[in-house]
């Protein structure tokens, strides 16, 4: 790495800035509204959009979002849900029927066509299905946006190789997509995207057509290049794993409409829209349904029973299970059941079913609330084995 990051230095994207792995969180007041001006910031002010106008349903309904320089920001929401409609506005590969995307400070409906020009060559674009020129070696791939500039063969010689380092494909520069993998392609593309030195990466689904080791692979060079780069990166997907394991914050939209954005741990520790719950809701999560048929209001008269309690964890502050303090609540007899706890950003978050030797609720349900965030009650079975 710390070749590459000479190289930069020395070669024609030394302007692009570093930044620490985490990125800073964003102020109140008025150093948030500087990291607004900052270049790379993206701001959304009541956005709608109509493909008709008559349209009963539109494609994105006020929208007020603001998305400061230097931060990962994730979309999600269910298909049609409008998704990429909204990171098109970004670049104005669509334009709004109502309010305004600022770029910088800066209306994109104002640009005229040299602005608008202007506008694109800093924001770069990674696609879904990659969009490489199959006639086109990587290295002409990557070069045809300066091409197209009209930069000069120098430049573009210095600013292709250093991008390609940059992204780990310099022993493939001569090699053609159809002898890549789909990881590879995918590389390919984000080059092609960064070698006009971007303010803003707009990724749409750009890891949908990959495997999962693919997926990692790119998610990880993303990491790597908003880090070392400072860029303002802003992804689409379907794939709550991606949200999870790069982005800052997320925005969940629901039939063009905002249902809840916030800090990532905080929106997948405490959902609060029944879109945003459906997303996360893996499956089997809740009592099996086998458990439900046996589950009892009060214990059963005779015989070995069980009791089923449900621990929540909402991130919220550090507090984590701790196993040897809800075996001496709970009883040496106590057992998981189900659930587990996910850690994003060092939050931990999650919910877990344990069973209990029968015993009826008292004293222990107060320390229980001690151990975790939220305790509850599911019922009463006879034994489980």
């Amino acid at each position: 790495m710390s070749a590459v990051l000479r190289s930069l230095a020395r070669g024609p994207l030394r302007s692009l800035r570093l930044v620490s792995d985490e990125a800073a969180p964003v102020a109140p007041g008025g150093a948030a509204e500087a990291a607004l001006a900052r270049p790379g910031s993206v701001s959304f002010e009541g956005v709608g959009k109509r493909y008709r106008r008559d349209d009963a349903a539109p494609a994105l309904a006020g929208i007020d979002l603001r998305i400061p320089a230097g931060r990962i920001f994730g979309i999600i929401g269910r298909s049609g849900a409008g998704k990429s409609t909204l990171l098109r506005t970004i670049n104005r590969l669509e334009s709004v029927s109502e309010g305004r995307v600022r770029v910088d400070g800066q209306d994109v409906a104002e640009l005229d066509e040299r602005g608008l020009v202007a506008l694109r060559r800093r924001i770069g674009m990674v696609f879904q299905h990659f969009n490489l020129l199959e006639a086109k070696t990587v290295w002409e791939n990557v070069a045809l946006p300066l091409r197209v500039a009209g930069c000069e063969p120098g430049a573009i010689r210095r600013r292709v190789e250093d991008v390609l380092e940059l992204v780990g494909l310099s022993g493939k520069r001569e090699a053609y997509p159809s002898q890549l993998s789909g990881g590879q392609k995918q590389r390919v593309g984000i080059a092609r995207a960064l070698v006009s030195q971007p303010d803003i990466l707009l990724c749409d689904e750009a890891t949908s057509a990959l495997d999962p080791e693919s997926t990692r692979s790119i998610l990880d060079l993303l990491r790597f290049v908003h880090a070392r780069l400072g860029l303002t990166v802003i992804l689409i997907t379907h794939e709550m794993s991606v949200i999870r394991q790069i982005c800052h914050e997320v925005l969940v939209l629901d039939g063009g409409r905002v249902a809840e954005q916030g800090p990532v741990w905080q929106v997948f520790a405490s959902p609060r829209h029944p879109v945003t719950q459906a997303l996360l809701q893996p499956p089997g999560q809740g009592p099996q349904q086998s458990w439900r048929a046996l589950l009892q209001a009060e214990a059963p008269g005779q015989g070995a029973f069980e009791r089923l309690i449900e621990l929540h964890y909402d991130g919220s502050t550090p507090l984590r299970p701790d196993w040897s303090a809800l075996a001496r609540v709970l009883g040496p007899g106590v057992r998981l059941l189900q659930g587990g706890i996910d850690e994003i950003q060092g939050h931990a978050h999650g919910r877990l079913v344990l069973s209990a030797p029968g015993r009826g609720p008292g004293a222990r349900d107060v320390l229980l609330h001690h151990l975790s965030h939220a305790a509850k009650d599911l019922g009463y079975v006879r034994r489980i084995d």
